[in-house]
């Protein structure tokens, strides 16, 4: 996490890393909100919200990995109820 306050917070990098041996030609990343929070925006990725499940895909610049590469420029901020210190978990991959 890159910083945090009372009712929010901002997550980056967001590292999306390809651990295969082939170049893959997009990604996408897919986490659980806790309750009570909401996305409030993201950048250098496409974001999607189903209830609390948010899902990120690549942008057009940022989808073709190299086995070994990564991008760290991706990240999303986050709002949530005073005091609630709960960070969003459950994140994969694909």
């Amino acid at each position: 996490m890159q910083t945090q306050w009372a009712t929010g917070y901002v997550i980056q990098p967001l590292t999306v890393t390809n651990t295969g041996t082939s170049t893959i030609n997009g990604w996408t990343v897919t986490f659980t909100l806790p309750a009570g929070h909401t996305l409030t925006g993201s950048w250098n990725g496409t974001a999607t919200v189903s209830g609390q499940t948010v899902t990120i895909k690549n942008d057009g610049h940022n989808g073709t990995l190299a086995p070994g590469a990564a991008t760290t420029s991706v990240g999303f901020q986050g709002t949530r109820p005073n005091g609630n210190t709960a960070l969003p978990s459950g994140y994969t991959c694909a």
